[in-house]
């Protein structure tokens, strides 16, 4: 049986990102499952408006779903940049 080649980056293999995202895009796992369970848009939605193959979409919720420690580092890693940006002081 053969076995299909991800299309998804690791953030370890990922060149553009410090996060994992689908393969040829700058779209991550991340957006598309904030898209997706977060926001409630279908996945077809999802992937027509990010010129996607609804494969994709669902490939990137799976990663999502198989991989919940790296997923939740990922979004304390943002919480904690978005905190700092909050603390920085506006140029004059």
């Amino acid at each position: 049986m053969a076995v299909a080649k991800s299309k998804i980056v690791t953030a370890d293999e990922s060149e553009i990102h410090d996060e994992p995202h689908i393969e040829g895009s700058r779209v991550t796992v991340q957006h598309i499952h904030a898209r997706v369970e977060g926001r409630g848009l279908r996945p077809e939605t999802v992937a027509e408006r990010l010129n996607l193959d609804v494969a994709d979409v669902y490939e990137a919720l799976a990663y999502y779903h198989r991989h919940p420690e790296e997923m939740r580092e990922i979004e304390e890693r943002r919480q904690r940049v978005a905190s700092e940006m909050e603390t920085l002081e506006k140029p004059e």
